[in-house]
């Protein structure tokens, strides 16, 4: 099964919507060792991130971040180790329309 070392998602989110950040491929895994979330604007944000199986309907224990704060201007990058499956999902949510987040990682199909 070959691995590629890559950028997994990119995505600017509109304020306060949940967006897919990265959906797996179908016969495709995902590990997803670091999250960056990015503030463009100079006042501060907050952030959610959740995780979904099989791309199902949000819920609370699917988050691993919720309304945390980034800073005006700054960047936070999570370590993370995500392990994800077919069809799972990585969905994010901002604040404000100012929060960029790129997920990085490797695809294994």
């Amino acid at each position: 099964m070959p691995t590629n070392y890559k950028i997994l998602g990119q995505v600017a989110t509109s304020a306060t919507t949940s967006t897919d950040l990265l959906t797996v491929a179908s016969s495709t895994q995902v590990v997803v060792s670091s999250i960056i979330v990015a503030n463009r604007d100079s006042a501060a944000a907050t952030y959610r991130i959740s995780c979904a199986p099989a791309g199902a309907a949000i819920a609370n224990s699917q988050y691993v971040a919720y309304d945390v704060t980034v800073g005006g201007s700054d960047s936070t990058v999570l370590t993370l180790g995500i392990t994800l499956a077919a069809t799972d999902k990585i969905r994010v949510y901002a604040s404000t329309a100012n929060l960029t987040f790129t997920a990085f990682g490797s695809e294994i199909s």
